[in-house]
């Protein structure tokens, strides 16, 4: 994995597992994160390709939780502007969520100090994994993900994002909730299925028109 992505795929990778937590003990705790994980990974390297992707991504950085959190509800609804329709804050806001419902901030993990992390969650790959893990069809994306440079000289498997079993669904039902999920999933699904599409190549493409 490249170095310059390996912030971003543990930061965005944390923000799901967080979000949507499982009720199990340890072992579906762990379950439920390496299908995170690998759906961001899969994610990430779809996205970002090659290492100068990556490098950018660094440098550029990646733009954090906010309206994550604001679609979840850990963080407060961006604040009605003079010209809204409503400036009390009672009309849904732009992703659907309800401004004037209450919300609950993110509790802290155990020996939490800060939240520094949150500024390394990248918002498109955690829209794509959330389409990932709730999407049956996943062999184009994984393949285009092996494709990239990022996977030259790994042995990559991505058996739990793309097989899972038994176990690996009861540990993550929230995760693999494809209602729960929608909200997140939708803000960059159509950013997915181009770059899923460009993957396939123009013949590909004169293939399915036929």
């Amino acid at each position: 994995m490249s170095a310059d992505l390996s912030s971003v795929i543990a930061a965005t990778t944390r923000w799901l597992v967080r979000s949507y937590p499982t009720a199990g003990g340890v072992l579906s705790a762990s379950l439920a994160e390496a299908q995170a994980r690998q759906a961001v990974t899969v994610a990430a390297w779809l996205r970002y390709p090659t290492p100068l992707d990556a490098a950018l991504v660094a440098v550029a950085g990646p733009g954090g939780a906010l309206r994550l959190d604001r679609i979840t509800g850990a963080a407060a609804p961006e604040p009605a502007g003079p010209g809204d329709p409503d400036s009390s804050g009672s009309h849904d806001g732009p992703d659907g969520a309800s401004a004037g419902l209450p919300w609950i901030p993110v509790p802290r993990e155990p020996g939490e100090t800060g939240s520094a992390w949150r500024t390394w969650v990248d918002e498109v790959l955690a829209s794509w994994a959330a389409c990932l893990l709730t999407s049956p069809d996943l062999e184009e994306a994984v393949a285009g993900a092996l494709r990239s440079e990022h996977a030259r000289g790994l042995a990559v498997d991505f058996r739990r994002l793309a097989a899972p079993d038994g176990l690996d669904r009861q540990a993550a039902p929230l995760l693999r909730h494809p209602d729960l999920m929608a909200p997140v999933a939708g803000l960059h699904r159509d950013g997915l299925l181009a770059c899923l599409g460009s993957h396939r190549g123009p013949q590909a493409g004169a293939a399915a028109a036929d």
